[in-house]
C-alpha cells in the first residue's frame, strides 16, 4: 500500500514565475477594465480627429452656435488693479461656475468675455462693466467638440481639485498603455503555441512605425 505521504507529495508550491505571470495577468484585465472609457474616449476621438472634414460634413455650421441660457444684472465693483484674470475668477465664483477658463476683451471699455471651459459644452460669459450686465452662453452640444475637448483636455495647470484629478488618471491611462505593452510581450511568451505569430507581430508593429517615423 502507498504511505500518504508519497500521494500527497507531488503537490508542489507555484514557482515564482508562474506567481508573476498570474499577477500580471490580473493587472492587465482588471486595469483593462477600469480604464476603458478613457481608451474608447482617445479611441473615437482619435478617430473623428482624422476624419474631421467628413465628420464636419454631418452639420450645417463648422463651429457649434451659442445659445443664450440666461442674461443678469451684476452690480459687483472692482478695483482698477484687479487683473482681468482676478475679474474672471470672482465673475465664476459668483454665478457657481468656478473652473478652468480663459478671458479675453476687457480692455478700452470693450466687454470682458470669460470663456468656461466645460466637456459637454463651452459657456461664454459676457460683462459689460458701464451696462452692469452679464450675459451666459452655452455653446451647442456636437459629438465633435466633446471628444476633441476631452483628448486634448489637460489637467495640473489650474487650482482646481477636479482638473488635477482628471490629470491624474490620464497619466494613470499613459503609465498602463505601456504596462499593457510590456505585458502583453511577457504573456505572449508565456504561450508556447503563440511564439511564432507572435514573434511576427512583435516585429511587424515596430517596422511599420519605424517606416512611418521615417517617411512621413
Amino acid at each position: 500500500m502507498t504511505p500518504a505521504s508519497e500521494i500527497l507529495s507531488p503537490a508542489t508550491a507555484p514557482s515564482p514565475f508562474s506567481t508573476t505571470t498570474r499577477w500580471v495577468r490580473r493587472v492587465h484585465m482588471f486595469t483593462g477594465l477600469f480604464l476603458a472609457p478613457w481608451m474608447l474616449m482617445y479611441a473615437l476621438s482619435t478617430l473623428v480627429m482624422a476624419h474631421r472634414e467628413l465628420v464636419l460634413s454631418f452639420y450645417s455650421t463648422k463651429t457649434p452656435a451659442m445659445v443664450t441660457e440666461r442674461e443678469l444684472d451684476y452690480t459687483r465693483s472692482f478695483s482698477a488693479t484687479a487683473t482681468r484674470e482676478d475679474i474672471g475668477k470672482q465673475i465664476l465664483q459668483d454665478l457657481g461656475l468656478e473652473g478652468r477658463y480663459s478671458v479675453s476683451g476687457g480692455r478700452n471699455g470693450q466687454p470682458l468675455v470669460v470663456n468656461r471651459q466645460q466637456a459637454l459644452g463651452a459657456r461664454r460669459i459676457t460683462f459689460d462693466a458701464a451696462a452692469r450686465k452679464i450675459g451666459i452662453q452655452r455653446e451647442e452640444f456636437r459629438a465633435l467638440t466633446f471628444l476633441e475637448r476631452l483628448h486634448r483636455r489637460r489637467g495640473y495647470d489650474q487650482p482646481y481639485l477636479l482638473e488635477d484629478t482628471w490629470g491624474l488618471t490620464v497619466d494613470m491611462a499613459v503609465v498602463v498603455m505601456v504596462f499593457w505593452s510590456l505585458s502583453g510581450i511577457w504573456l505572449w511568451w508565456e504561450l508556447k503555441p503563440t511564439r511564432r505569430w507572435g514573434l511576427i507581430t512583435l516585429v511587424a508593429g515596430p517596422t511599420l512605425f519605424a517606416v512611418f517615423i521615417l517617411l512621413l
